[in-house]
């Protein structure tokens, strides 16, 4: 199925205690980002959201402006663990989450740094230009420049280009998946890992059952058609993975797909597992209970049993793409 599946993942979910009060918060003061009237205060909504002081592991970063993509810059910030030997160390292009259309290296920092710790690797944030302002396939051909760039001057910035994993979460996680596709279609630079957090596959039907106790389809749609104004664009693969066929799934990166329990998306990450296993691909599919979605990057869910868990199972998978078992 391409669509946002209905089923008893649309009844009522019994929700982990912090969810359940940073839930009610929002409610209550009307300070989130989805209740946002506009895509400017989304995106204000946002940064506020994750302003909030949180304990995030000590790492090294760099911000840097890259001559390269559709728009000619691509801004980026490369985290590198506090402890290096001086050898050329692997890395993951990381894609932010927001819907395309907010976030940024300011508010998925936290979330990126606990990925450095946890694998041992390098993460490059690609800081892509967002939604309705640049639409597709501007972000994604931002990240895939990205990603040719490095690995072609891994030397200049202490990376192994022979050991690449992209990541991402929610519409990151789609771009992430997307980059795999590309870099398959376009011969290089060879991928080794794809780590997907949450992502949106396929456009939602009217059909669906599509709720949730944080994102909904209404917000998906939303989303959607501010990066995708041109119907003809959310046809094709790279818009949406769930559209793509065996022939252009197969001999993708194995792929680990972490998801929610009580987010529309979630059955769609399952999906998409299931049709990289089914052409050939070793994937992973993890559901998450009593969470929802954005639930690894939300710095107020940061100590969840659930965003815990999820941290842990991705990095470990991380390091042993990037190291080896």
């Amino acid at each position: 199925m391409t669509g946002l599946q209905a089923s008893r993942r649309d009844a009522a979910h019994v929700l982990d205690s912090a969810v359940a009060a940073f839930l009610a918060g929002i409610a209550r003061d009307g300070s989130g980002p989805m209740a946002a009237a506009d895509i400017a205060g989304t995106r204000v909504a946002l940064a506020r959201l994750q302003s909030v002081p949180v304990d995030a592991p000590q790492v090294a970063t760099e911000d840097l402006d890259l001559p390269v993509g559709p728009t000619g810059r691509v801004g980026i910030r490369i985290l590198r663990p506090a402890i290096a030997n001086g050898r050329p160390l692997p890395f993951i292009l990381y894609l932010h989450g927001g819907g395309w259309i907010m976030g940024g290296k300011a508010t998925h920092d936290r979330l990126m740094r606990d990925l450095v710790e946890g694998s041992g690797a390098v993460v490059v944030c690609v800081d892509y230009a967002l939604a309705p302002e640049v639409t597709y396939p501007a972000q994604i051909e931002q990240a895939y420049a990205t990603l040719r760039y490095l690995a072609a001057h891994a030397a200049d910035h202490g990376l192994d280009a022979s050991r690449i994993a992209v990541a991402g979460d929610c519409a990151g996680g789609t771009m992430a998946a997307a980059v795999a596709m590309l870099a398959k279609q376009r011969r290089g630079p060879e991928i080794v890992f794809q780590l997907l957090f949450y992502p949106i596959l396929a456009e939602p039907q009217p059909t669906d059952g599509a709720s949730g106790p944080w994102l909904n389809r209404a917000m998906i749609c939303r989303y959607i058609d501010a990066a995708f104004p041109d119907p003809a664009s959310r046809r094709l693969p790279t818009a949406f993975p769930l559209l793509a066929t065996p022939e252009a799934l197969n001999d993708l990166p194995p792929a680990l797909v972490i998801v929610a329990e009580a987010d529309p998306l979630c059955g769609q990450g399952e999906d998409y597992a299931r049709r990289l296993v089914e052409a050939g691909v070793r994937a992973t599919a993890t559901r998450h209970l009593g969470t929802i979605h954005d639930f690894v990057a939300l710095n107020a869910l940061a100590d969840t049993p659930a965003a815990r868990g999820a941290i842990a199972e991705a990095t470990a998978a991380l390091r042993q793409a990037l190291y080896g078992p």
